[in-house]
């Protein structure tokens, strides 16, 4: 039974210490076998007033966007074709690789190499998996199927994908896709 004890500064709300007390859940659970329930977490707060480090009393960082709720809205920004709000999602240095091309950094190159591919694509979502790199990054992996219509308006459905998102500073700096798209076309 394995028993968690955080401390953090006062401020921090309620949905942030539940994203902490899961996240800490599910770190223990990549080591220790243990189910959810086993496993407690206490989140202790403080007041800034009793906080010092470098002789300096501090205050809490903001917390970061959950980056599986990031990457939902930037696909459905995407999927709008709300170009300019996906474009906020993006931090700089933004880069993404989808089948068969080199990095392409604007969405606008991703609009251009997919319109002779497919009118339109849509995502049913299977789930979100979310983990931190040994560096500055959060990693999601997306997954699901794509539905839409080929250029000549023929419907497809069914096709597997998987996307994968780094995140750094709350912001998506990379988006590397896969799917059967191709594979699919060639047999229909």
């Amino acid at each position: 039974m394995p028993i968690v004890e955080l401390h953090v500064l006062e401020g921090y709300g309620p949905d942030e210490k539940r994203r902490l007390g899961e996240a800490l859940t599910d770190a223990v659970r990549m080591v220790v076998p243990a189910a959810p329930e086993a496993i407690t977490v206490m989140i202790h707060e403080m007041q800034e007033d009793d906080y010092y480090r470098g002789r300096s009393r501090r205050k809490p960082a903001p917390a970061l966007p959950d980056p599986c709720e990031l990457v939902r809205t930037y696909l459905e920004a995407m999927e709008r074709r709300q170009i300019e709000a996906a474009k906020a999602l993006l931090g700089d240095g933004f880069t993404m690789y989808f089948p068969g091309t080199g990095g392409m950094t604007k969405l606008e190159e991703l609009l251009e190499w997919a319109a002779p591919r497919y009118r339109f694509v849509k995502k049913t979502y299977e789930g979100f998996d979310a983990a931190q790199t040994e560096g500055d990054a959060s990693v999601v992996y997306c997954r699901g199927t794509l539905s839409g219509e080929w250029p000549d308006g023929t419907a497809f459905s069914g096709i597997r994908f998987v996307d994968r998102f780094e995140i750094t500073d709350g912001r998506i700096v990379r988006q590397d896709v896969w799917n059967d798209i191709a594979e699919t076309k060639a047999q229909a």
